[in-house]
């Protein structure tokens, strides 16, 4: 194992706003585990939504448009604060996806782990003062766009695959996102499922998930990315601008799987099965939408939100990913040096797939 060095090369996020707030350092400390964590040099970082949505601070309830819209608008000034739980301390390194390998450990962590190979839960529980919260990667502490990351211990979790880490990173936040919903909603072989924004890492995730768990998946995303998902095998796919009520026609899915909101919600409660289940982790089309009340009661339905993981969930996204029963879906690559171009990429859904970004190796230029 080489010696870790004292500074690295790393991405800030200096305030909210466009890409021009990320800036490429060569620099930057390396941080020292506490007590009970472990040192990563990181091999390869994922691009997410929640890492854009975090940096125009688009999580706070000022804002109310669709979550690609603060590449254009000024999201500054936010009196709830941009991240997960409010406020950031600035500068941020960000990155909720991350696979690498444990090269230093804290005093209290068995020096046997040195070496190990660990993807990292994004969604952690940790030190967490809210026994019903959870803190994310990247939001409430520095993450994985850099070349050495600190991580609590206990979320960083060894993985055996022969997948290399640019795959292993395109797993952990999509991937357990997507079976974090599944595992609420407790989504039963035999069900039918719709699912949206199915060209994203969540939606793709959630096709190959659902399929695990034997459901008919009916997924929707824009036509000219159906080749891209027809390897993942959907029982159907559907265009995005289908008018769904006349395609299926009511009571048409057991559950929906949503992470789109915006003007298509309505037809989504219109198209479920009375006692039907619907469960959502984001809004990339818009977080307000319009709901009838008397959809929801007279149909007897569950509206369920997820964000917080039970531990159970990324134990068995681990498990998935060693016996082959899930594939990772790479889209493209890029030197993290080129953050701002694949973020930018990732707003304009260029690929279907994920994202992902490469560190320098360590003691390269």
């Amino acid at each position: 194992m080489s010696e870790v060095p004292e500074t690295m090369h790393a991405v800030h996020l200096d305030g909210h706003g466009g890409p021009e707030m990320l800036s490429y350092k060569m620099n930057v400390p390396v941080p020292t585990p506490n007590a009970q964590q472990v040192l990563l040099e990181v091999g390869a970082a994922g691009v997410n939504n929640t890492d854009i949505n975090t940096r125009i601070g688009w999580y706070a309830k000022e804002v109310t448009t669709a979550t690609g819209s603060g590449e254009s608008e000024s999201f500054d000034d936010l009196a709830d604060g941009g991240g997960w739980s409010g406020a950031i301390d600035f500068p941020r390194i960000q990155g909720a996806d991350m696979a690498g390998t444990i090269v230093a450990v804290g005093t209290e962590i068995d020096n046997d782990r040195v070496g190990e190979r660990v993807l990292v839960r994004s969604m952690q529980t940790a030190g967490c003062s809210d026994p019903t919260g959870c803190e994310t990667i990247g939001s409430e502490f520095d993450g994985g766009f850099a070349q050495f990351c600190a991580v609590e211990a206990t979320e960083a979790f060894p993985i055996r695959s022969e997948l290399s880490d640019v795959e292993l990173a395109s797993f952990p936040c999509a991937y357990s996102t997507a079976e974090g919903m599944l595992h609420k909603i407790d989504l039963a072989a035999g069900e039918r499922v719709l699912i949206t924004g199915a060209s994203g890492g969540v939606g793709s995730a959630a096709i190959q998930l659902a399929k695990r768990r034997g459901a008919t998946v009916v997924a929707i995303a824009s036509a000219s990315k159906w080749g891209d998902l027809e390897t993942l095998e959907p029982d159907q796919l559907v265009d995005r601008n289908v008018d769904l009520l006349a395609e299926f026609g009511e009571h048409a899915f057991d559950v929906i799987v949503d992470v789109v909101a915006g003007p298509s919600f309505p037809v989504l409660l219109d198209v479920i099965k009375k006692h039907g289940r619907y469960v959502t982790s984001g809004a990339i089309a818009g977080p307000l939408v319009e709901l009838d009340v008397r959809t929801l009661y007279l149909k007897d339905l569950t509206l369920t939100g997820s964000t917080r993981q039970p531990r159970i969930v990324f134990e068995n996204l681990v498990r998935y990913i060693e016996a082959g029963e899930i594939v990772p879906m790479v889209a493209k690559t890029y030197p993290l040096a080129d953050i701002a171009e694949a973020q930018q990429d990732f707003v304009n859904k260029t690929y279907a797939g994920k994202l992902v970004l490469i560190p320098p190796a360590v003691g390269g230029v």
